[in-house]
């Protein structure tokens, strides 16, 4: 199970340099106004998405079989699980804003992408607490 765990750290810790710097990439794409820079943006942003993408997979299936071979239940268990789901919902709607970029229809202001970018820190500290403190 050692083995396991140590794919599932692994995984998860290069997802979430994905899920840090994607919406960092968003926050200069948003600030940019001609367009060499800006197809430039979108193609790391592009390829950095399509990276993570497998790595989510194999965080998520990692975990799992953790989950599995352990047998944890308990309170915080379920609580993680929802952040783990909050997270997989935030790399998604990456993807939408993305496209967003893609098709040169962005909303958001770099201000709105420096707070969006805020979410996945603070999601990683809660996990971190609930399963090293397991505080229900």
């Amino acid at each position: 199970m050692l083995w396991i765990k140590a794919f599932h750290i692994i995984f998860v810790t290069s997802w979430f340099a994905g899920l840090f710097y994607l919406p960092r990439l968003f926050v200069n794409h948003a600030m940019v106004s001609d367009s060499a820079t800006s197809d430039r943006l979108k193609l790391m942003e592009l390829k950095l998405f399509r990276f993570m993408l497998p790595l989510a997979f194999l965080a998520i299936g990692f975990g799992f079989w953790l989950w599995l071979g352990y047998g944890v239940a308990g309170h915080w268990m379920h609580a993680k699980l929802t952040l783990v789901a909050i997270l997989v919902a935030y790399h998604f709607y990456c993807g939408k804003l993305l496209n967003d970029f893609k098709q040169d229809k962005n909303k958001h202001s770099h201000v709105w992408y420096r707070w969006f970018n805020e979410l996945p820190v603070i999601v990683l500290c809660l996990i971190v607490i609930l399963v090293e403190v397991q505080p229900f």
